[in-house]
């Protein structure tokens, strides 16, 4: 009988022979170690792959993923991934990447259920009620706007992590970053929320916060 996922395992090798023919040593090379520059915590979102998204090689980027890119200080699969890559790795920049259109979000948003997965939809339903009052009526526009908070809010939640606090209390260079994706451009956007010290985590909250509070003040 046919493998119902051939097809993944002749894409997956006719890739190999490509990297190969233009790069003959790579897997030889990536077989060694990784030392990655870069965490990624991205959405579980198919339409968002890291690496692609980035342009940058395997090897170059560790991952985390999970639904509407979420971290919370009872996660510890996300934490133990944060604490590999600033300890062992030595990460240099920590990426909390979001998307806009994030079905995670909408569906915090509207308060839809879903099952098990509203539990951990929680915690967007949190962001919601904290900026409600200063949020746009109009859906899409605060679709987008809460697409961007959330992404606010995990960069603060990645600076406050005992991790990344220790690893500056230590000396040690990791800066934390926001960015969103967006889906039908194909394009990453800097929401202008880099942190890489205790000292600088509320300013630069507030400062981004401020950002998107002006984009649904202009668009009135």
């Amino acid at each position: 009988m046919t493998h119902p996922l051939k097809h993944l395992f002749n894409s997956n090798r006719a890739w190999a022979a490509n990297v190969i023919e233009e790069d003959p040593q790579f897997f030889e090379r990536l077989s060694e170690q990784q030392s990655p520059q870069y965490l990624w915590i991205g959405c579980s979102d198919s339409r968002v792959p890291a690496s692609q998204i980035a342009g940058i090689a395997p090897g170059e980027v560790f991952v985390h993923r999970n639904i509407a890119n979420i971290v919370v200080p009872s996660d510890l699969n996300c934490l133990s991934v944060i604490q590999f890559a600033v300890d062992l790795l030595k990460v240099k920049h920590i990426l909390v990447v979001g998307h806009y259109g994030c079905s995670g979000i909408k569906t915090a948003m509207n308060r839809s259920r879903v099952g098990l997965a509203d539990n951990w939809l929680l915690h967007l339903q949190h962001i919601n009620d904290k900026h409600h009052n200063k949020m746009d009526d109009t859906a899409p526009m605060r679709f987008d706007r809460l697409c961007e908070l959330n992404v606010i809010e995990q960069v603060a939640n990645v600076a406050r992590s005992t991790i990344v606090q220790d690893a500056w209390l230590r000396g040690q260079e990791v800066m934390v970053h926001g960015w969103i994706y967006g889906i039908g451009d194909g394009l990453l956007r800097d929401l202008q929320m880099r942190i890489s010290g205790p000292d600088e985590l509320m300013p630069a909250y507030q400062r981004a916060l401020e950002m998107i509070f002006d984009k649904i003040a202009q668009a009135h």
